[in-house]
């Protein structure tokens, strides 16, 4: 089995940075992907950004691209989401994810998830 325990959310006003990581522990080796998801209240989970965990093949959601990056650090087994120019509508619950064979913009291409972690941007 995999974990993955996120970190780094907080309250953070507009235009402003946080940088939010997910350690994985486990059966590290079994992961091709980790994923940052978000889920603002009444809203389904959106896709923000994936990466392969071989060779840092990055995949961004529209919706943050331009401002939000993804990385990762495959010695400590985590991955990054450095997140830049925040806006209200950033608002939600972000959640990372860990594929065994994909690195889409589904959610069911994601089979373990972690705990999740608020990040509120004031106005």
């Amino acid at each position: 089995q995999v974990q993955l325990v996120e970190s780094g959310g907080g309250l953070v006003q507009a235009g402003g940075s946080l940088r939010l990581s997910c350690a994985a522990s486990g059966r590290t080796f079994s992961i091709y992907a980790l994923g940052w998801f978000r889920q603002a209240p009444g809203k389904e989970r959106e896709f923000v950004a994936a990466i392969r965990r071989s060779d840092g093949t990055t995949n961004t959601g529209n919706s943050v691209k331009g401002r939000f990056t993804i990385s990762r650090d495959n010695a400590k087994n985590t991955v990054y989401l450095e997140m830049n120019s925040l806006k209200p509508e950033d608002t939600a619950v972000y959640y990372c994810a860990a594929s065994g064979g994909n690195m889409g913009s589904r959610r069911d291409l994601y089979d373990r998830w972690g705990q999740g972690t608020q990040v509120t941007v004031s106005s």
